[in-house]
């Protein structure tokens, strides 16, 4: 069983109902940003799954150097403070250094550890000094029980604050794939366990220049994933999707997320264990 974890006025782990993040991989526009946050607000309102708004306003990894990275820390935490103060609802945002850790941790209630850099000592501590939730992606290159150190690092500071997430496992070249023990592992450490159901569909630098993805398989790894027993989903969703900045292979298209969200939230119940 893991800890509680408060986001926003919501609590996750422990029981509590599974809830969702989502939202477009990257900042492209405010009109965009705040038009899909209130759809998605929308849906999850109707389907009773707590929600945190997610969107990056900077892509440090992207694959090439030519490829959009969004507007930047300041116009970028800008934006996100319109969806934080016009909507209501927590922000998450990805962070790549210490000082964007301390700058981003002004405006967004859970600062993101990309999965390439879970293991970057100095970023998770800076993260956690700022008293706002980490959630931490375990790395393509990690297995499960090797969260435990990004865990600790965390702790040490002082914090229990925390999400980790699985997002896949490379799996030969351009590939990852999920393994479903990672769930019941992570969560032993004694935190929620999310699931990328988007990120884990990606083929990395699949496009030559970009990576590519293969959103027809999101549903069924969310599926089972639900099976499998987690805390909450994590999904990017674009209004058009191949139209998208970033990642727009893997993103689910938002006109199809309500019904992918009563199939997993069905399975969820289901999986329930009995008390």
């Amino acid at each position: 069983m893991s800890h509680e974890v408060q986001i926003g006025s919501f609590k996750v782990g422990a029981g509590n109902r599974p809830f969702l993040i989502a939202g477009p991989c990257v900042i492209e526009s405010e009109q965009l940003v705040l038009d899909t946050a209130g759809k998605i607000a929308e849906i999850t309102k109707s389907l009773g799954i707590p929600y945190v708004f997610k969107s990056s306003f900077d892509k440090a990894n992207r694959t090439s150097i030519k490829s959009y990275r969004g507007p930047g820390i300041e116009n970028g935490l800008a934006v996100l403070k319109k969806v934080k103060d016009q909507l209501g609802l927590p922000i998450l945002t990805d962070v790549h250094t210490e000082e964007q850790a301390t700058e981003a941790g002004k405006v967004v209630d859970v600062l993101q550890i990309p999965a390439f850099l879970c293991r970057q000592t100095d970023l998770l501590i800076a993260a956690a000094k700022t008293g706002k939730v980490v959630n931490v992606k375990k790395g393509q290159f990690l297995s499960p029980p090797e969260m435990a150190n990004a865990v600790k690092k965390v702790e040490e500071c002082g914090s229990q604050r925390i999400v980790l997430t699985e997002r896949g496992s490379s799996f030969g070249y351009n590939n990852l794939v999920v393994d479903m023990r990672s769930f019941p592992i992570m969560r032993s450490f004694g935190y929620p366990v999310v699931f990328d159901a988007t990120h884990s569909v990606q083929l990395p630098g699949g496009g030559g220049t970009k990576s590519s993805g293969q959103r027809e398989f999101v549903e069924p790894l969310a599926c089972a994933a639900a099976g499998a027993g987690v805390d909450g989903f994590f999904m990017e969703v674009h209004p058009n999707p191949d139209e998208a900045l970033s990642d727009g292979p893997n993103m689910v298209p938002l006109h199809q997320l309500k019904s992918l969200l009563e199939r997993v939230m069905r399975i969820c119940d289901a999986a329930k264990p009995r008390s």
